[in-house]
């Protein structure tokens, strides 16, 4: 049997020289990570932070941390043709009690506030007391904080939007009824737009004393002629996030 070589006096193995080299490289490579980081243009953090702060809270919450209130309405969308049968279900999700504005008392929204089917979704319709003062386009606190309820929903839904305003034939059947009802939805679609909601998804139609929901001549009927409606056309295509 062969004898192992022994080593001589004095000689040792360079192998270690191999590790240890490689440790030091990668302390160095860490190294120049730490200084890069700490020296990183702050301008272009800000930048990056402006940019996520004024993203969309529903498309920076992504999957599985949409509100839970806005996913049971979303679920009640996909079905609208049930809506009827859920309809006090849906109007308390959308506006639920603690997000009502205090000089709105719940009763009064209750019988301004219509969920309606339709045949490409469903349809939300805000009286012109919910909205507007008599005879104006310009939106006032109130309608403003219900519109604000509106849209993370808005935001969740991957769906086309018309809205529409609408007049009283019994009162209002003039030239300026139209021009009116037409101002007032888009008033409703510019306060939408300015929560950075896409432009693309909505359609504007101003139907004067054409669509009434009531023809009676009743006075309070009428009120509720005046009025503008939001269609979310959610038969067509709807987001998939749950």
């Amino acid at each position: 049997m062969p004898r192992r070589k022994q080593k001589k006096a004095g000689e040792t193995s360079a192998a270690w020289l191999v590790t240890f080299a490689d440790l030091m490289t990668l302390l160095i490579v860490f190294f120049v990570l730490l200084l890069s980081m700490s020296t990183m243009d702050t301008t272009v953090l800000t930048r990056i932070s402006a940019r996520f702060a004024s993203a969309s809270p529903i498309a920076l919450s992504g999957p599985g941390r949409i509100p839970e209130r806005i996913q049971l309405i979303v679920r009640l969308l996909k079905d609208p043709f049930n809506v009827l049968e859920k309809r006090k279900r849906l109007k308390d999700l959308l506006f639920p009690l603690d997000v009502l504005p205090r000089e709105l008392a719940h009763s009064d929204l209750e019988k301004n506030l219509e969920v309606l089917a339709h045949p490409e979704g469903v349809v939300v319709v805000l009286t012109e007391g919910l909205l507007f003062a008599e005879g104006t386009h310009n939106l006032d606190p109130v309608g403003k904080k219900l519109l604000d309820a509106l849209t993370p929903v808005i935001h969740a839904v991957n769906a086309d939007i018309n809205i529409s305003g609408h007049s009283d034939p019994g009162t209002e059947k003039t030239r300026d009824a139209y021009e009116l009802s037409f101002m007032r939805a888009a008033s409703v679609l510019d306060y939408f737009l300015q929560a950075k909601l896409p432009p693309d998804r909505f359609s504007l139609s101003g139907y004067g004393p054409d669509r009434p929901m009531f023809a009676d001549g009743d006075p309070e009927n009428g009120r509720k002629n005046r009025r503008v409606e939001i269609l979310l056309k959610t038969t067509s295509r709807i987001s998939s996030f749950i």
